[in-house]
């Protein structure tokens, strides 16, 4: 399935989880918290200005960001987990 986001919306594929902790402890799969960090899989055109002109996004597909704990929807592309959130919920760009 191919999805193309629509104006500010950005497509994020989460990073993986950590496993264990810095100590060694395993972390069982409902104990852990989903990271707030993903790379980007799609961006849409930008934004509409009230002039009617397209403002582009700061961010680009292959961009790694983090995001706010509770952003975006979750989808199910293909069976993996996606979130879809506007450019205003992405925090910062990790270069």
């Amino acid at each position: 399935m191919k999805v193309k986001p629509l104006n500010d919306r950005v497509l994020v594929l989460r990073t993986g989880e950590e496993e264990k902790t810095v100590g060694g402890i395993i972390i069982p799969d409902t104990a852990k918290e989903k990271p707030q960090e993903g790379k980007v899989i799609g961006v849409g055109p930008g934004k509409i200005s009230e002039k009617g002109e397209r403002i582009n996004l700061d961010v680009k597909t292959g961009d790694k960001v983090l995001f706010g704990k509770y952003s975006g929807n979750e989808i199910r592309i293909d069976g993996v987990e996606h979130l879809i959130m506007r450019e205003d919920d992405i925090l910062a760009i990790i270069e």
